[in-house]
């Protein structure tokens, strides 16, 4: 899979308005996830996963919540999460690309 075109691909629907597609080797993944159903009122259920995170912000303006902190970002933003810290986000343009970067792979993530 060394080569993965975003036009030639079946992107996976993973709730109303959100999609993501991924490439992987055998430990580091990037999973680029395209939400369509901001802005929000809210932020999206905290979650957290033994999995090193780091996420580039491509499109759109979010507040992101990893522990205890908070900020808004916007393209061309970063953010890190380490192992096991709840983190969430909250949509604040109608459209937010992100491209996270996950080591061990999220397995949870791979079609079976």
């Amino acid at each position: 899979m060394a080569f993965i075109k975003e036009v030639e691909l079946s992107k996976e629907i993973i709730g109303t308005g959100r999609s993501r597609y991924l490439g992987y080797t055998d430990s580091l993944m990037v999973v680029v996830i395209d939400f369509d159903d901001g802005p929000s009122e809210g932020h999206d259920p905290p979650h957290s996963h033994p999995h090193e995170q780091v996420t580039y912000v491509a499109e759109g303006q979010l507040i992101v919540h990893v522990g205890d902190e908070s900020t808004r970002l916007g393209k061309g933003d970063i953010f890190t999460v380490p192992p096991d810290i709840p983190h969430t986000i909250q949509l604040l343009s109608e459209h937010v690309r992100l491209v996270d970067t996950f080591t061990p792979l999220r397995e949870d993530f791979l079609k079976k």
